[in-house]
């Protein structure tokens, strides 16, 4: 019988493939522009899973973004997201529903949201449990900013995603490429890069309520829906392919 310290069968599949192929770390994520009834996707990587060390039953699903970009103002607005996953070597699909956060520097004005959501979290939450447990939201936040490439730290030193590119070309040119972690010497530039690519980089989690887990490499194929309930417990049914 399922229970808070089982992990869910959805969870352990996906880290299974993962282990298999390791490439396959590309999803889709799609939100609610607050101002209309469009869904927006675009590709995301997925980081990794986390769970309270209390409630292995509760993964969250970590990303990462650019606080500046659209997206950020439409999770704020409506947190009910939805994941489309394709796993090739596996020929697995998981669709992941659930409510996502953004988390950016402490500093930042938006951050007021997050705790908020914090604040507001079902006790049966995977949010709710990580507060119980102190979790360092900031300590996380800057492990999962050093852990990337010097390239994919330059991007969030550009300006803001999606908006006009002034200067065209040869105004891009003149963006950092490689942004390093600063060292007792370093220059102003270096540390000035650092604190702004930092500055721009959030967390995105994602804590899934309902996840559809369609097998293709079997025949027949199968299909099965998880959802969770309001205990936190994760419970499962077989479903037409």
């Amino acid at each position: 019988m399922a229970s808070t310290l089982t992990v869910p069968r959805w969870k352990t599949t996906i880290s299974n493939a993962l282990v298999e192929h390791e490439k396959s770390v590309v999803l889709q994520l799609a939100s609610i522009d607050p101002t209309t009834p469009i869904p927006h996707v675009r590709s995301h990587i997925f980081r990794a899973f986390i769970a309270p060390v209390t409630h292995p039953s509760l993964p969250l699903l970590i990303t990462t973004t650019d606080i500046r970009t659209p997206k950020s103002s439409q999770i704020i607005s409506n947190p009910h997201v939805q994941i489309a996953w394709w796993i090739e070597g596996t020929q697995e699909q998981f669709r992941i529903s659930g409510l996502a956060s953004a988390i950016p520097a402490p500093t930042n004005s938006l951050y007021k949201h997050f705790l908020h959501n914090v604040r507001n979290a079902k006790p049966t939450s995977a949010v709710a449990a990580f507060s119980r447990e102190d979790f360092n939201w900031e300590a996380k936040r800057l492990e999962v900013f050093k852990s990337m490439s010097v390239h994919m730290k330059a991007s969030w030193c550009r300006p803001v995603p999606g908006t006009r590119l002034e200067g065209g070309e040869e105004e891009a040119k003149k963006w950092p490429v490689r942004v390093e972690e600063p060292g007792e010497d370093a220059d102003e530039e270096t540390r000035r890069n650092w604190e702004t690519a930092l500055g721009n980089f959030a967390l995105l989690i994602v804590d899934p309520t309902e996840v559809d887990y369609v097998e293709l490499g079997v025949v027949p194929n199968r299909r099965t829906r998880f959802w969770k309930t309001t205990d936190g417990v994760w419970e499962e049914e077989a479903v037409v392919p």
